[in-house]
């Protein structure tokens, strides 16, 4: 791995109402996820974004603010990622497809469990975002 660069990702939590969109992966590994994946050659992190939230939940989003990014090594265990976490908004009922096995509309209070990734640490950094608009560092 020693000669191998980081795969960069690109994840967007969709608000619906005042709900998020989380999708239940198909693939390993196991859990419910925030909508996203690899960026592809000749394309920008904004653009696989919005086109990963497509492809896994059906919506067509409008990135409203970048929540930060994510570089912990051991954050995917099957590659090292980098990800670069927007929030966005959307209309719509969400259907899971692409990777994505199902798609639902959660709150913070009734959150899915297990949780793939990073990602219970990033909806906390989310959650804290939208209450104080503080982005984590």
């Amino acid at each position: 791995m020693a000669d191998r660069n980081p795969l960069p990702t690109a994840d967007v939590l969709i608000e619906v109402g005042d709900r998020i969109v989380l999708v239940r992966r198909m693939h390993l590994p196991p859990g419910w996820a925030i909508p996203g994946g690899f960026v592809e050659v000749g394309e920008t992190v904004e653009a696989a974004a919005v086109r990963e939230a497509l492809e896994e939940t059906g919506l067509r989003v409008t990135l409203t603010a970048l929540l930060g990014v994510y570089s912990n090594p051991a954050r995917d265990p099957r590659h090292h990622t980098i990800s670069t976490v927007y929030v966005g908004r959307a209309e719509g009922a969400p259907l899971g497809g692409d990777d994505a096995a199902e798609a639902r509309l959660f709150s913070e209070a009734d959150l899915p469990s297990p949780l793939a990734f990073d990602h219970a640490m990033i909806l906390s950094d989310y959650f804290r975002f939208k209450k104080t608009g503080k982005r984590p560092l």
